[in-house]
């Protein structure tokens, strides 16, 4: 029998073609010069690449945080900047996943979403007074839920934010 005679039903042709489009879509917003930590994300073909998003657990290892690993975080914050959770991974904290460090990295500068700190390099003094910032926006705002800043649906924390970029910017 001819492979080319085979009927192969409709829905197998759909799944396939969803899975090509996935994949094309995967290549083009994963593998761009301007945001090269995105390029591992995914293989040459486009699929996922399991490792990047968690690395297994060591049972043998009893990680908890402290001091110290707050102290490597601004360093690679202050150092690699906001948004370069796997350079800090790989170099300063190897136990901490990036998902791991920027959800820390969130709390530690009071912030939710921190996409307006991409880039952003601090040290302990500037992600304290940034963390101060976020928190006065915050209560006053009645927007600071478990220790962090977050953004309303009006839009009106983000307005706040910017004034406050106004009268003392943080970059």
């Amino acid at each position: 029998m001819d492979v080319d005679q085979v009927e192969v039903p409709k829905e197998y042709n759909y799944v396939k073609l969803k899975n090509i489009w996935v994949n094309e879509m995967r290549k083009s917003f994963c593998i761009r010069e301007q945001f090269s930590e995105t390029s591992d994300i995914i293989d040459e073909e486009g699929n996922l690449n399991q490792q990047y998003f968690g690395r297994f657990k060591d049972e043998s290892v009893d990680r908890s945080w402290g001091t110290s690993e707050s102290e490597k975080l601004v360093s690679g914050i202050e150092t690699f900047g906001i948004g370069h959770f796997r350079e800090i991974s790989d170099q300063l904290l190897p136990d901490w996943t990036p998902n791991e460090l920027r959800v820390k990295a969130m709390r530690l500068i009071g912030r939710q979403n921190l996409q307006l700190y991409k880039d952003w390099k601090g040290g302990k003094e500037r992600i304290e007074h940034e963390y101060n910032r976020n928190k006065q926006i915050g209560l006053s705002m009645k927007a600071w839920k478990g220790g962090v800043l977050v953004y309303d649906d009006d839009g009106e924390v983000l307005k706040a934010i910017e004034e406050s970029y106004k009268a003392d910017p943080p970059f």
